[in-house]
């Protein structure tokens, strides 16, 4: 005996596939006002980029002249007239943590503005598709060309058009290892093929990599592998401005005869006329008419599309605009619009940049042309002497950051007659071992420190205060740490 089930009518049907086929998107080319702003920034991105590496910066003598240079063989980063030290790895900290903020406030302000103008995915894949357009034409062309079967005029263009990209890829792999090396130096020995393998192994990464992402993959990097876009939507707020069809004015949309007609017989009638330029001009193939979408990047370029189309047909334009859900909110309520860019979340980051911004200016001005560390020996902690006396060793890491030679002395606190020895040191001044280091060099002591025990004294270990001076400028530096002796360890 069988027991009958209630019939479901969703049984038969197939379950929705774990992977979306891609779906081939053809941009097509649009003139206004916001493009104009990405060919500006596009050129003045990609400008300096392309440029920097050959600006020069005197530092003086046996000092790397190239202004911005990442020494990875000497440790350091040079950012113009800062120097930038391993151990001083709190600076790129502290420039990530602003970094951050910065497009945290650039949210708050205007959505995904960031990924619109200045992302590189962005300004790379808009110069790739300038590149194509030119060589195989715009989007009706190039939808009509791959529809048909490949014929040798097909497959020309298309050779030529991966020929560039792969140029351009290139070029942009190559310009980057200039920022790792002196620039002109560099480029001589690539073209003559003297450079270091690892120099034409990250050249060829960067060129498959900048190749792929910008010319093959394009939007599925900005919908797929970005977190931006899931990060940006739990930011957002309903003061931003954002990309917005104005549904308030484009709707109900109709064909331009049909709302032509409504007009006259005084039926509502929204501006839209449904002619599909703003999908067609979007890079990730959106349509903004249906609201937000993870797939929109904020580039304005549906604001462009959409407002040609207006002018031809004597509508207002802006259907297509930067606003806010605000806005449009009071806009149906007959309420006049409003722009709060002062409110509680741009504030917080706004002092907090300037907090954090302001302490690493002032860190910056105010540190000292060397660095210091102590780390006491483990084994053995200390030795007694055959006179009574304890001798703690030190290693003492000075690390001078000058482009010139320095004399430093060093002098210790916090022992009573306590004796110190420099293993290798050059002498005294002033009764105090001396030692000098050499040009943006990190030199390591090795010092012995000796004092005598107070058989009374509690069991804790002694302060230590070194403090090493700069002879040269007068510059101090101090450091702390232990005295260990027999009664200290447990």
């Amino acid at each position: 005996m069988s027991l009958a089930t209630p019939f479901d009518p969703h049984l038969d049907e197939p379950e929705p596939p774990l992977y979306a086929a891609r779906k081939q998107i053809y941009p097509q080319a649009v003139k206004g006002h916001y493009r104009r702003i990405k060919w500006l920034i596009l050129i003045a991105t990609l400008g300096v980029y392309y440029f920097l590496p050959f600006v020069r910066w005197d530092r003086g003598p046996n000092a790397p002249s190239q202004a911005v240079l990442i020494d990875l063989p000497h440790r350091r980063a040079f950012f113009f007239f800062i120097e930038i030290w391993p151990q001083e790895v709190y600076y790129l900290t502290g420039i990530l943590i602003v970094a951050a903020l910065i497009l945290f406030l650039m949210n708050a302000m205007a959505g995904r503005v960031w990924c619109g103008y200045l992302c590189p995915q962005t300004v790379w894949t808009d110069l790739f598709m300038a590149v194509e357009r030119l060589i195989e034409g715009d989007r009706r062309e190039r939808m009509h060309r791959d529809a048909q079967p490949m014929n040798l005029e097909t497959f020309s263009l298309k050779l030529l058009k991966h020929s560039v990209w792969l140029l351009l890829a290139w070029w942009m792999g190559g310009v980057w290892v200039l920022y790792f090396a002196d620039a002109p130096t560099l480029v001589k020995d690539l073209a003559t093929f003297r450079a270091e393998p690892i120099a034409y192994v990250s050249i060829a990464v960067l060129t498959f990599t900048t190749y792929t992402f910008a010319g093959l993959m394009r939007e599925q990097v900005c919908l797929y592998m970005c977190p931006w876009p899931r990060i940006q939507a739990a930011l957002t707020d309903e003061h931003a401005l954002n990309v917005t069809y104005r549904y308030d004015r484009g709707e109900p949309r109709m064909s331009l005869k049909k709302a032509v007609h409504a007009r006259e017989i005084s039926e509502p009638a929204g501006d839209c006329i449904d002619c599909q330029q703003c999908v067609a001009v979007c890079p990730t193939g959106v349509d903004i008419r249906n609201g937000s979408d993870l797939g929109c990047i904020q580039c304005g370029l549906c604001i462009d599309a959409c407002d040609e189309v207006m002018k031809k047909i004597d509508r207002p334009v802006r259907l297509i605009a930067y606003d806010t859900d605000v806005n449009i909110k009071r806009r149906q309520s007959g309420l006049n619009e409003i722009f709060r860019p002062i409110r509680s979340r741009t504030v917080l980051y706004m002092v907090l940049i300037a907090l954090i911004g302001g302490v690493m200016a002032y860190a910056l001005a105010t540190r000292s042309p060397f660095t210091v560390s102590v780390i006491h020996d483990r084994n053995p902690i200390f030795v007694k002497l055959s006179d009574g006396h304890i001798r703690n060793g030190f290693t003492v890491r000075i690390a001078n950051m000058m482009m010139e030679p320095r004399v430093f002395t060093l002098d210790v606190d916090g022992l009573h007659e306590a004796h110190i020895e420099i293993i290798g040191g050059e002498g005294l001044i002033d009764d105090k071992p001396s030692i000098t280091v050499g040009a943006d060099q990190t030199r390591e002591l090795r010092v012995l420190v000796r004092a005598g025990v107070d058989d009374d004294k509690e069991s804790e270990p002694a302060h230590l205060e070194f403090t090493i001076r700069d002879e040269t400028d007068g510059h101090v530096a101090k450091v702390q740490d232990f005295f260990r002796t027999p009664h200290s360890v447990h």
